[in-house]
């Protein structure tokens, strides 16, 4: 998609540049999708909570959290889906997640939060499923 402002120069959009190297966050059929990178540890979490708490923040927010790009997970990890999942359910909104990493897997069903957050595929899966920010462990 080309544009063309006023000057006459041609402007091509970008990828949004990664906030931090372990969180990218784009838009996506009126979701905002934030997409976890590498190792997700408490290091990692420092630095991805400001966003995620921006990307929750307001009435009604729609938010996807993408893991399909994540390589290790630990309880830090587990704490921010906690977290954005708390935030979006008080604030009336949408949260679906993204996971197809067989260990993250392990650790959501074993934590109880595969049936609070039912991971999907893919992200054309996550956003035509139902839906998932409540019920109880």
């Amino acid at each position: 998609m080309l544009r063309e402002p006023v000057g006459g120069d041609v402007v091509v959009p970008q990828e949004p540049a990664p906030l931090t190297r372990h969180l990218r966050i784009r838009q996506d059929r009126g979701f905002t999708v934030l997409e976890f990178r590498g190792e997700i540890d408490i290091a990692a979490s420092v630095e991805i909570i400001p966003p995620l708490d921006r990307a929750t923040a307001g009435p009604g927010p729609r938010v996807v959290l993408d893991l399909s790009r994540i390589e290790f997970f630990d309880c830090s990890g587990l704490r921010l889906l906690y977290r954005a999942r708390s935030r979006v359910l008080d604030r009336g909104g949408q949260l679906h997640l993204v996971c197809t990493h067989p260990l993250t897997l392990r650790i959501l069903r074993v934590t109880g939060l595969v049936r609070l957050m039912p991971p999907a595929p893919t992200l054309d899966a996550a956003l035509g499923q139902p839906e998932a920010t409540s019920g109880s462990v």
